[in-house]
């Protein structure tokens, strides 16, 4: 298996990737779609271009951002890469916007009404408590369906007390289950408060599945990451 799809209603190309079908070598065997923690960028380039030609996209035109745990959602622009923030969007159609993920929740989002567009969101423990996922739909609109990746699950997610704490706050008892914290539920919780009822859900582990993804928890650094590729075709 190497990638997961999303198909809503619409023009729309929506891969969900996993470590297979790439060209970098242990640790970050193969398809290792980041740079930061040290595999070769010619190996990442190829890999990020593989994705690319599977989703029928440009690679030149890929946007990416510089991922930091924020609630930033920033406009994709051909090429671009390197800004600051967690979210990106469009509504041309041809671009397509990557974002990437080990063990936090790779979101994606797509409009229902009017003009078409696409929205990839890195939702992680911090990121989901500071509102990403709000400002992705707010962002897109108020009719928005939505698609919860890959990511480290209730079965191997565990926390601290303050962060377990802050999200009973925040989500309610749900999504706790003992000392480990669901991500999946929480990002559907934070998704249904932005309005969104059309939501599809992998519930793919990270930790569980090394055939299939990379996971931080489970094999720390140096490893590679998956993501979620989107686009308005």
């Amino acid at each position: 298996m190497t990638h997961f799809e999303w198909e809503p209603p619409g023009p729309y190309r929506i891969v969900f990737s996993t470590r297979n079908g790439g060209v970098s070598e242990p640790p970050y065997a193969t398809l290792n779609l980041g740079k930061k923690l040290g595999d070769d960028p010619d190996h990442v380039e190829e890999n990020r271009r593989r994705l690319c030609e599977y989703a029928g996209a440009d690679a030149t035109r890929l946007a990416m951002n510089y991922q930091v745990h924020s609630s930033r959602v920033n406009r994709g622009r051909p090429g671009a890469r390197g800004e600051a923030g967690d979210g990106l969007w469009t509504d041309e159609p041809g671009l397509p916007l990557l974002a990437l993920a080990a063990d936090c929740v790779p979101v994606a989002l797509a409009r229902e009404d009017g003009t078409p567009a696409v929205a990839v969101l890195h939702a992680g423990r911090i990121g989901l408590l500071g509102g990403i996922v709000a400002e992705g739909v707010r962002t897109l609109g108020d009719r928005v369906r939505a698609a919860i990746g890959p990511a480290a699950g209730p079965c191997c997610y565990e926390v601290g007390d303050e962060i377990l704490h802050r999200y009973r706050d925040r989500f309610g008892p749900s999504v706790i289950r003992g000392r480990n914290l669901d991500l999946w539920r929480a990002t559907e919780l934070a998704l249904r408060e932005a309005g969104v009822s059309d939501i599809h859900r992998f519930d793919l582990c990270t930790v569980c599945n090394p055939e299939l993804f990379f996971s931080y928890r489970r094999d720390g650094t140096p490893r590679g990451g998956q993501g979620v590729l989107a686009l308005v075709a």
